[in-house]
């Protein structure tokens, strides 16, 4: 197989209007678009940061009520160039941290996590 890249990462959510503020107003995406399918049943919502071939956030309403305790996706991860300058302003909003410092792994890499509407993990990401 050709190497090929992730188009998009499909979330669960309870609530469409609340995950598309919080991936807006949080973590920066822009809805590129949305619309229903399964005859009015479903909506999908589709983020993302620029208008280039990216890798796409879809957001999936109504298909089940019955989430996991940490949402229907483990986490995904956001690149960001200056992880301590997205850690602060973060703090300014209403989000919740999963751990309250900011992580260095083994390989140098830095990240930090915080939940999603739907307890979802999103995590926040410096190589």
């Amino acid at each position: 197989m050709d190497g090929k890249k992730i188009d998009h990462v499909g979330v669960m959510v309870k609530d469409l209007d609340a995950s598309i503020t919080f991936y807006q107003d949080v973590v920066g995406m822009k809805l590129k678009d949305k619309f229903t399918i399964a005859n009015g049943a479903k909506t999908l919502a589709f983020l993302g940061f620029t208008g280039s071939d990216e890798t796409e956030l879809e957001l999936i309403y109504g298909s089940n009520d019955n989430f996991p305790a940490e949402g229907r996706v483990n986490h995904f991860a956001i690149t960001v160039e200056d992880i301590e300058a997205e850690f602060e302003r973060l703090k300014g909003l209403d989000v919740q941290f999963i751990h309250p410092e900011i992580s260095t792994l083994p390989n140098g890499y830095r990240n930090f996590f915080v939940h999603g509407p739907n307890c979802e993990k999103v995590e926040f990401f410096q190589r």
